[in-house]
C-alpha cells in the first residue's frame, strides 16, 4: 500500500449549526473552515445538500459552493452530493456549470441518487400477508441508493407507522471484522412515511420508479459536453453548462444502482463508510467488477469518514461526545439538531435504547489523538483501496473543528516518511 500521506484527504462540510449559533454563524464558519482547509493542505472541499434540517445549514449546494470557491482560491470545491430527486439534469448542469466557467478547473459535481420516494411507496404497499414491508427491515433506502455524505443519512423520520399491520424484518447482517476494519450491524431504524411524505414534498422530490439515473447523469454529461439531443432529436443547448471544466462523482451507500451507474460510465466513486459502514466494501467491490473506462480508464474511490482530532485520546472523545446525541435526534425522526456542547451531553446523557440505535455511526467515528486516528485511517485505506479519503468532522466549538482538521492533516503528511 502507498503511504498514508500519499493518498489525498479532503473535507466534507454541512456547515453544522452548534447550539446556541445562528445559520449566519455557520454559513461564516464553512468559509472560515474552506480558507483554512486550502491552507492544511486539503485537496477537495465538498458541501452537502440537506433540507428542513434544525442543524445543518448546508441547504443550497450550488450557492454555497460558489462563495466558497470565491473564499478560496486552489482547492477543489463540489457537492457531497446533489440529490437528483429534485433536480433536472439541466438544472444541475447549468448551475454547476456557471461555478466552472469561473473557477476552472476546480469544480466537483457530486451527485446523489436518492430512493426515499421509492421506500415512500414500497413501505405503502401492503405485502400478499397483508402487512406493510419496510425494504431491508430498516429505514435506510433499499439497494442501488445514494446516500447523503452526511448528517442524514437515515430518512427525517420517526417511528414507522405501518399501514396494513405490523412490520416484518428480516435478519440483518451481524457485525464483522474485515482487515481490521469494523462493518457494524446496520441499526433497525423505522420511519413515519407521512411526515417523509410531507417532507419530500415540500422539497419537491420526484424520483419515481420511471426515473433513470444513468440517463439522468448521461444527460448532465450531454449538456456539459454540448452534444444533448432532445428525445425527438433535437439539439438543445445550455451554454451555462456547454464546455465546463469539472468533475462528475458518483456518491453510493450500497452495491446497487449508484455505484453500477459510476462503474458503467467510467466515473469516480464515492463511497460511504461513514453514514452507512455496513456496506462500504460490497459497494466498492461491485463498482470495480463492473467497471469499463469512461472518463476514467480505471475506477478511482473516495471513502468517506467520520473524525474528530485533538491532542489526546481524552480530548478528543470529549469533542467528539455530541456525535451520539446529535446522530439519535436524526433517528428519531425531527432531522438533526444543533449539534450539542460536551457540557450538555453530560447533563442529557444517552438512554440504552439510544445507545443501540446509535451504535453504528460511534463506533465507526475516528476519534483520539492525531496518531490514534492515523492509526485508523490507514486501516480504512488499505481495507477499501481508497485512492482518497473525504473526512467530516463536526465539533461544537468552530475552533475545536479547525484544530482537528490542522492536526489531521500534519500528522497525515508526517505518516508518509514511514508508508
Amino acid at each position: 500500500m502507498p503511504p498514508a500521506g500519499s493518498v489525498p484527504l479532503s473535507v466534507l462540510d454541512l456547515a453544522p449549526l452548534p447550539s446556541g449559533s445562528s445559520a449566519a454563524d455557520a454559513l461564516r464558519n464553512t468559509l472560515d473552515l474552506a480558507r483554512q482547509a486550502e491552507r492544511f493542505g486539503y485537496a477537495r472541499y465538498w458541501l452537502a445538500e440537506h433540507h428542513l434540517t434544525p442543524g445543518v445549514a448546508s441547504a443550497a449546494p450550488a450557492v454555497l459552493i460558489a462563495l466558497v470557491a470565491a473564499a478560496t482560491e486552489r482547492i477543489r470545491v463540489g457537492s457531497g452530493a446533489v440529490q437528483t430527486g429534485h433536480d433536472t439534469a439541466v438544472v444541475v448542469a447549468e448551475q454547476f456549470g456557471t461555478i466552472a466557467h469561473l473557477h476552472p478547473g476546480r469544480v466537483d459535481l457530486g451527485l446523489g441518487r436518492s430512493n426515499l420516494g421509492r421506500l415512500v411507496d414500497r413501505a405503502a404497499k401492503p405485502t400478499p400477508n397483508g402487512t406493510a414491508q419496510p425494504p431491508n427491515g430498516t429505514a435506510q433506502p433499499p439497494n442501488g441508493t445514494a446516500q447523503p455524505l452526511n448528517g442524514t443519512a437515515q430518512p427525517l423520520n420517526g417511528t414507522a407507522q405501518p399501514l396494513n399491520g405490523t412490520a416484518q424484518s428480516p435478519p440483518r447482517p451481524s457485525a464483522r471484522v474485515v482487515d481490521g476494519l469494523l462493518l457494524p450491524e446496520p441499526p433497525a431504524v423505522t420511519f413515519d412515511v407521512e411526515r417523509l411524505g410531507r417532507q419530500l414534498r415540500l422539497v419537491g422530490f420526484r424520483d419515481g420508479p420511471e426515473e433513470d439515473y444513468t440517463a439522468l447523469v448521461r444527460d448532465i454529461q450531454a449538456f456539459v459536453g454540448g452534444t444533448y439531443r432532445a428525445p425527438d432529436g433535437t439539439a438543445l443547448s445550455a451554454p451555462a453548462a456547454e464546455g465546463a471544466d469539472l468533475e462528475i462523482w458518483i456518491l453510493a451507500a450500497t452495491a446497487g444502482g449508484s455505484a453500477l451507474t459510476a462503474a458503467a460510465l467510467g466515473l469516480p466513486l464515492g463511497a460511504n463508510y461513514h453514514i452507512v459502514p455496513s456496506t462500504v466494501l460490497e459497494t466498492i467491490a461491485a463498482y470495480r467488477a463492473a467497471f469499463r473506462p469512461g472518463v476514467l480508464n480505471e475506477p478511482r474511490v473516495m471513502v468517506s469518514a467520520d473524525v474528530v482530532v485533538a491532542p489526546d485520546d481524552e480530548t478528543a472523545r470529549r469533542l467528539a461526545s455530541g456525535y451520539g446525541p446529535w446522530v439519535a435526534s436524526i433517528r428519531a425522526g425531527g432531522g438533526a439538531i444543533p449539534y450539542p456542547s460536551p457540557g450538555e451531553v453530560a447533563a442529557r446523557g444517552l438512554s440504552d435504547a439510544e445507545r443501540a440505535l446509535v451504535a453504528d455511526r460511534v463506533d465507526t467515528q475516528f476519534v483520539g489523538s492525531p496518531e490514534t486516528v492515523v492509526r485508523g485511517l490507514r486501516v480504512l485505506r488499505d481495507a477499501t483501496g481508497a485512492d482518497e479519503l473525504l473526512i467530516t468532522t463536526i465539533t461544537h466549538d468552530h475552533a475545536d473543528r479547525v484544530r482537528s482538521y490542522e492536526l489531521l492533516a500534519e500528522a497525515w503528511s508526517r505518516s508518509s516518511a514511514v508508508g
